[in-house]
């Protein structure tokens, strides 16, 4: 449910790096998220609305709806960007005035949303994703347990490069989540009407920056030593971006990382979905299809974390060259995997952690990249480009045939 500029991702194969990594060490129990004291705000929200309060506090008066669009000189239709910090537990949204800028309408407070600060991995983690996303036309929920909610459009295309997996992330009402941003019924009816109203309109795109806080240096020092910190200091040039323009930046992907161009408010256009360079296609497509390969085939359905090096180096044999690049990361992956296993089979046993964590640890910290400086990722790329003209060429001539055809159908009938 995600718009995209010209490439479609068919999603990543149902055995992603994250599951084969969480296979590899066998079904040994599940996978749980400690929420620590990541957002006390979203906690006492919790027990607020479970005791009854409809209005949490900061909320808007959605009542009075129409006089406080007028009086921040806007109305019902303007595009809309939204940014959500999870620590403080509050949703922005923002309204585009008449010389390109955005102005901040309103800041809601979020009721509730779960995980705890780091982005989203694998489907069932019930964890909240952070990063860069945007809502389209097909991402307006109408029906369903959640009528008025709004599709995240998670995993998008950096997610999908990392092997990332999950599914139907919203924006919605009441006071529940798994890993979704629970807004509560007023508060989401205000902004799923301000957001459906400015698609209807003609914005094509709207913007949704999701981050663990509010990205200002005290915030990322206070969490220095957190596994993400590398990660967050690529999603504050992203907030960097807007707090200095106050226009969303168009969003790129590319090696890994998000990229901004910043976009001057006198400008055209309203921010396209994130647009995916030559490796990240690649990234995502190779481990696409090395693991339909590895599903099915005798012997790399066999390698894991526990293989010797003789077998990897038979395994690699049979691998495709353009398919190369996929299994040196889940080499790579595996032997990080089994690094950690021997570590923590050293601690003592109340200290050692489950292998489905263990697993999961290792998926958490491991990047996973398709880099141009490898042969074999350059090598995919150029396959990936040749492919794409071989199916542009064949498209063609199918079309050019088929008009022909009805002109020579056409010309017997007269």
């Amino acid at each position: 449910m995600r718009g995209r500029p010209g490439w479609h991702a068919r999603g990543v194969g149902a055995l992603s790096l994250v599951t084969a990594v969480l296979l590899a060490v066998g079904d040994a129990g599940a996978i749980t998220i400690e929420l620590k004291d990541a957002a006390p705000t979203r906690i006492e929200n919790q027990r607020r609305h479970a005791s009854g309060e409809v209005m949490l506090p900061g909320a808007p008066d959605t009542a009075s709806f129409s006089e406080r669009l007028a009086t921040a000189g806007q109305k019902v239709g303007s595009e809309v960007f939204i940014r959500i910090f999870k620590s403080e537990a509050e949703l922005e949204l923002w309204m585009r005035k008449e010389d390109g800028t955005y102005q901040l309408f309103s800041t809601y407070p979020i009721c509730n949303w779960s995980g705890t600060l780091g982005p989203k991995l694998a489907e069932g983690d019930k964890q909240t994703p952070e990063g860069f996303y945007t809502i389209t036309r097909r991402q307006l929920h109408r029906i369903g347990r959640w009528p008025r909610s709004l599709n995240l459009g998670f995993p998008n295309v950096y997610d999908r490069s990392l092997a990332r997996t999950g599914s139907y992330i919203l924006v919605h009402g009441g006071c529940s989540s798994v890993g979704c941003f629970a807004m509560t019924n007023p508060v989401i009816d205000e902004i799923y009407r301000l957001t459906q109203a400015a698609i209807v309109k003609g914005q094509r795109h709207v913007p949704v920056h999701v981050f663990p806080f509010r990205m200002t240096e005290a915030n990322l020092a206070k969490n220095a030593n957190s596994e993400w910190q590398g990660f967050w200091q690529n999603l504050k040039q992203g907030f960097d971006a807007f707090e200095a323009s106050r226009v969303p930046p168009n969003v790129r992907v590319c090696e890994g990382q998000y990229h901004f161009d910043r976009a001057a408010p006198g400008e055209v256009g309203a921010p396209s979905p994130l647009k995916p360079c030559g490796e990240t296609i690649a990234a995502v497509q190779a481990l696409e299809e090395f693991y339909s390969l590895a599903r099915s085939h005798p012997l790399l359905s066999q390698v894991n974390f526990r293989t010797r090096a003789p077998m990897w180096t038979t395994a690699a044999s049979v691998v495709p060259p353009h398919l190369s690049s996929a299994f040196e990361i889940y080499q790579d992956a595996m032997g990080a995997l089994s690094r950690a296993v021997e570590q923590n089979a050293k601690l003592p046993p109340a200290q050692r952690i489950r292998p489905r964590s263990l697993a999961q640890a290792v998926v958490n910290s491991y990047p996973y990249k398709c880099r141009s400086s490898r042969a074999s990722c350059r090598r995919f790329i150029a396959l990936h480009r040749s492919r794409m003209e071989q199916r542009s060429t064949a498209a063609a001539a199918h079309k050019s045939r088929r008009t022909k055809t009805a002109a020579s159908r056409g010309a017997r009938a007269r």
